[in-house]
């Protein structure tokens, strides 16, 4: 055995993707479908069931400060999506890093000298912590794509064009009847921005979950992209020499607010097939050709943004359909994205200096449900561009700004899992009350496309491995694919009403205006975000009826009332455990940040992540649980441990790599059978 004086490795690539799931990743593998991902296993080191133990709760936020502290989130105090907020129902935005009680690992890599650079890990890593000039930060204000949440000034939306339309119009669905779509106001033109804008501020919000079509179930609601439609007509007043044969339709941005036109253009077949865009009827050349099937990128136009304020943005566009006759198309617009972003960048040149020579921000993309257009051909394809704009990001910090240490956070697998992984399940099609019947086998292939297109992403970096880097594969979180449609408890979006009002310890009433809020003379506990439950306690709450003196007997009559509950199609209980907060520690849960009682509901009636236990599994071989394959410079080459590796031992790991200390309030322990030195 030696004492080490010298580091493993003097480049480590963090490589982490959010939702990355070790049991179907294994199901993939087997089937030789993550081709990339075997050969960093072949070369590196890992468990034989690639898993790493998580942590709790299980889902983002907290999750990647623990892979970044080394410590549980009751320790860090990031311990939901949303934190408390003032009452018992308040819950407020959980990324700003100011809020984190811990110290992460890229600050120590950059105050011992290492040049550091973090890429968009949505915990605790905006705004930076740390004032060393070692340390580059690009985001992590927000999940989704880099600057998702703080960048995007524009939402994503369906462009059609249609002979039959006589007036430029506005629906709420771009699967609507035409017919049944509304003329487009501009005073209206703000009306429907989405939470898009809402995720990037720290006020405080009270949110109800009286139903499913609340809180993160109603992602499963059929909400489709909103749709601009336009009329076709012959070509007029265009200065320009229009092709024989053209059509002319108006393109419309930030729900009607920026007006274009277009034209649709015959090929030598005389077949239509593509679309020029203008910026108006006096341009010389068009801004954008769209060629149907194609996504293309870096498209560089104007948005209104939700402040009203006209921006320069960058868009994808993609020619999604296209008649024959030119009578009807269809057009895929992303989410245009703040070309002037400096601000979620440190330094705040890093930003120019991506731009020019990478590109801008990629938009992301979160839209779709249980539309298979949507899925497939609007939000897949879009993250194709965004994985690759990343990779190459990434490089570009590698190769021209001398980084030595990169945590790096990519979100493609976990935005678009959240639209369609509950439908791959082929057991009792727990939504088929509310839709009608679904082809699970398609959205199993929508899985096997969403792996594979992260494989791609892995292996644009294998190269890293023969240029003396170690490279560590992780994740948050897997997610599942419940059996049973999920209970109404748990929710990380607010207060869910659903098991505690039956349950007579939540009850509600109308105001004065005829909003339905809690009335709070009458509820004993409320379970807000997921897996709290707080006691409404005199002396303590606002609105508190219980006394302290009777708190622990209540506690009691919750915990066994939660354990007796049973899912009325099945009979079985629904929750899988539930204790005091001072028995959450046993899961590196509880303490100050969270609630009186903690619990997590049982497999198969669980949300696809953040309600349930680290260890969890679905239907289609999923999982809850995260990832861990470490590969390159003082890794063992294909080594398989029998050790259990937690989320908590990535930051001591990083640290013994590179010799350098501990995070100050790490309780992880480095994964010293992978390292292919003895201590």
């Amino acid at each position: 055995m030696t004492m080490r004086n010298h580091t493993l490795t003097e480049k480590l690539f963090v490589l982490g993707i959010d939702g990355l799931d070790p049991r179907y990743s294994r199901k993939m593998l087997r089937e030789g479908k993550m081709p990339n991902m075997q050969k960093f296993i072949d070369k590196g080191a890992c468990r034989d069931d690639l898993v790493m133990l998580g942590g709790h709760p299980t889902v983002t936020p907290p999750m990647w400060t623990t892979l970044a502290t080394g410590c549980y989130a009751n320790v860090h105090g990031i311990t939901g999506y949303f934190r408390q907020g003032s009452g018992l129902d308040k819950i407020i935005n959980n990324f700003d890093s100011r809020q984190c009680k811990a110290e992460p690992i890229w600050n120590v890599l950059a105050e011992a000298g290492v040049k550091t650079a973090i890429f968009h890990w949505p915990g605790s890593s905006w705004p930076p912590t740390s004032d060393s000039e070692n340390l580059l930060v690009c985001d992590g204000s927000t999940p989704g794509g880099l600057g998702m949440g703080a960048a995007t000034i524009a939402e994503e939306f369906i462009m059609m064009a249609d002979a039959g339309v006589e007036e430029v119009t506005f629906a709420k669905s771009a699967t609507a009847d035409l017919e049944k779509a509304c003329i487009v106001k501009p005073e209206d033109a703000l009306a429907a921005v989405s939470t898009t804008a809402q995720v990037r501020d720290n006020n405080e919000r009270t949110h109800l979950i009286l139903d499913y079509h609340d809180g993160l179930n109603a992602e499963n609601i059929p909400d489709q992209l909103s749709a601009i439609i336009s009329p076709i007509n012959e070509p007029k007043k265009w200065s320009i020499d229009v092709p024989e044969g053209a059509k002319e339709f108006t393109m419309l941005l930030s729900k009607g607010q920026i007006h274009h036109n277009g034209l649709i253009l015959k090929n030598e077949e005389g077949k239509y097939d593509r679309v020029a865009l203008f910026k108006n009827k006096k341009a010389a050349e068009p801004f954008v050709v769209l060629n149907v099937g194609k996504m293309v990128d870096q498209i560089h136009d104007k948005a209104v943004a939700f402040d009203g304020e006209t921006k320069d943005a960058n868009y994808n566009m993609k020619l999604l359909n296209i008649t024959e006759d030119g009578s009807h198309l269809e057009i895929y617009v992303s989410n245009g994205t703040d070309m002037h972003a400096d601000y979620i960048f440190k330094p705040n040149s890093l930003f120019y200096d991506i731009a020019e020579n990478v590109g801008y921000i990629a938009p992301s993309s979160y839209c779709g449900n249980n539309d298979p257009k949507m899925v497939h051909e609007c939000m897949w394809d879009n993250w194709n561009v965004a994985c690759k704009w990343q990779s190459k990001a990434i490089h570009y910090l590698i190769e021209e700004k001398g980084v030595q240490a990169i945590f790096s956070h990519l979100h493609s697998i976990d935005m678009q899992e959240h639209r369609f992984i509950r439908f791959m399940s082929e057991g009792d099609k727990q939504y088929q009350e509310e839709y009608e019947a679904k082809e699970p086998e398609m959205y199993q292939q929508f899985m096997e496309d969403v792996y594979t297109q992260a494989d791609e992403y892995i292996g644009s970096f294998l190269h890293l491995l023969d240029e003396g880097w170690t490279v560590i594969i992780t994740s948050d979180h897997g997610q599942v694919c419940p059996q049973h449609r999920p209970v109404m408890l748990g929710d990380p979006q607010g207060v869910n009403i659903g098991i505690m009002k039956e349950l007579g310890y939540t009850a509600l009433k109308k105001d004065e205006n005829g909003n339905t809020v809690i009335d709070w003379e009458n509820t004993k506990a409320i379970a807000n975000r997921e897996c709290n439950i707080y006691i409404n306690l005199k002396g303590r709450d606002e609105h508190g009826i219980v006394e302290p003196k009777d708190k622990y007997e209540l506690e009691e009559q919750i915990m066994t009332d939660l354990y007796s509950y049973k899912d009325k199609k099945t009979g079985h209980r629904v929750v899988s455990l539930a204790v005091r907060n001072k028995d959450a520690v046993l899961l590196g849960y509880g303490g100050s940040e969270c609630g009186d009682i903690c619990y997590f509901i049982a497999d198969g009636y669980n949300t696809d992540h953040a309600d349930g236990l680290a260890t969890g599994e679905g239907d289609c071989e999923t999982s809850v649980s995260p990832i861990f394959i470490a590969a390159g410079q003082g890794i063992k080459e294909c080594y398989k441990t029998d050790r259990m590796i937690r989320e908590v031992d990535l930051a001591p790991t990083v640290a013994t790599l590179f010799n350098v200390r501990m995070p100050a309030q790490c309780e992880g322990a480095p994964v010293y059978q992978i390292f292919d030195q003895e201590f």
